[in-house]
């Protein structure tokens, strides 16, 4: 590439499944714009490769033998902190989601994107801007609303984000196949949640807990 030439973006590619790695080397390599440095099949090797071949961005997926691409994450921008971290997973875990962001990733894309939605996620970080799926990006706005309730979050320290977010929409007078549907989940997902809603809250049914909720500020909507 000559000095006046476009900007080649340099990745290193995380994640254990070789075929999926090489399948998105592939697709990723096909674009001018990147050029594939390394792959990595675990956390370890890629704070290595991030150490030897100096990326740009590194696509990092979650469920990694030993370290986790949560814990990988922190660590390599602990080390480099110019590097830019989009993870790229299976997971559509809240936690995990929120998890990424506090580690510092720009983004949170589902594998399930075609190669158009990857450039572009890929491009959007590179240039420092932050992409999500849009399904998790819908989520993440009803998580940020929810935990904009702090006096419901006080109220119920030991309930997850996910279980307020629950307690909220059954405040809000929503059923549970309802609630299944707002957050894309199956109604016995839900049912587990609210099990363990009243375990936490001490309370014997969903017309106590809803009381509860109310009393807290929640399920004003």
């Amino acid at each position: 590439m000559s000095e006046t030439g476009p900007r080649v973006w340099r990745v290193l590619l995380v994640d254990d499944h070789p075929l999926f790695r090489e399948g998105l080397a592939a697709a990723v390599g096909m674009d001018d714009e990147f050029d594939v440095v390394a792959q990595a099949a675990t956390g370890e090797e890629a704070l290595a490769e991030t150490a030897r071949t100096a990326p740009d961005l590194v696509v990092m997926d979650l469920n990694l033998p030993g370290q986790s691409g949560i814990e990988a994450t922190r660590d390599l921008l602990r080390a480099h902190p110019g590097i830019r971290v989009l993870v790229m997973t299976m997971s559509e875990d809240d936690d995990n989601l929120l998890a990424a962001i506090r580690a510092g990733a720009r983004g949170y894309l589902l594998k399930g994107a075609v190669r158009e939605e990857i450039l572009l996620a890929l491009r959007t970080v590179c240039r420092g801007g932050a992409v999500f799926s849009p399904h998790m990006a819908e989520r993440l706005t009803r998580l940020f609303a929810a935990f904009s309730a702090a006096p419901a979050k006080e109220a119920f320290p030991t309930l997850t984000a996910r279980e307020r977010e629950i307690l909220d929409l059954l405040a809000q007078g929503l059923g549970y196949r309802q609630i299944a549907q707002r957050l894309f989940v199956t109604d016995k997902t839900v049912r587990n949640h609210v099990g363990s809603i009243f375990a936490k809250l001490r309370v014997p049914d969903r017309a106590a807990a809803i009381v509860r909720a109310r009393d807290a500020g929640l399920g004003s909507g």
